[in-house]
């Protein structure tokens, strides 16, 4: 697993013929976010733009697998916009290179999987969380399932594709040994981590 924290053009030889996969971090603002927190997550999507045009060199995306949508198209891009403009952005300019997106989600395993996520932070009693949590796990990983299964069906020999999904969901995938697997972390990921938890403290 290759991890970029700094901005540097991988040996694209070492890479030739291998299956690639390019890893973001799916990180959303929220209501009522503050301007500096705003500002981090507008400097984080500009250095994920950097750090793709530089990772590219190893191989040109060709998929697409993001989270949050199981729709195709227009219809997928009109979501997208919704959930997060910075996405959509990036999204449809690799769409416009050639990429063709596939979303990651399930009609039939999202609904229950957000249902289910929705009730444990509204249930007062441990027999009852406890009972929801069950059912939420049993979600999430038929849900991380079809995330693998997703990428394995879709990702060619010698493709590169572009992984977008919530970091701490991606660390519980397993992906397929051939697949080259590159982490893209630039130097504001680090700043909001460090500002979410300072927020946490203080709350």
């Amino acid at each position: 697993m290759v991890q970029l924290g700094k901005i540097q053009k991988p040996d694209a030889a070492e890479f030739a013929g291998k299956r690639k996969l390019y890893c973001i971090a799916n990180i959303y603002s929220f209501e009522d976010a503050s301007d500096d927190f705003n500002n981090l997550i507008e400097h984080y999507w500009y250095e994920v733009i950097q750090h793709i045009e530089k990772i590219e060199v190893a191989g040109k995306i060709e998929k697409i697998f993001c989270e949050m949508i199981y729709q195709h198209g227009d219809e997928a891009l009109s979501v997208l916009s919704k959930i997060d403009r910075h996405l959509s952005i990036i999204i449809e300019k690799k769409m416009k290179e050639g990429a063709a997106l596939l979303p990651l989600e399930s009609k039939e395993i999202l609904g229950p999987y957000t249902d289910w996520g929705s009730c444990l932070s509204v249930v007062f009693t441990n027999e009852v969380f406890n009972k929801v949590l069950e059912f939420y796990k049993e979600y999430s990983e038929k849900r991380l399932q079809h995330f693998l299964d997703i990428i394995e069906k879709n990702l060619s020999e010698a493709e590169s594709g572009l992984l977008i999904m919530k970091d701490e969901e991606r660390v519980e995938l397993e992906f397929p040994k051939d697949i080259e697997v590159f982490l893209i972390t630039p130097p504001s990921y680090d700043d909001i981590m460090t500002w979410l938890r300072k927020t946490h403290a203080e709350t």
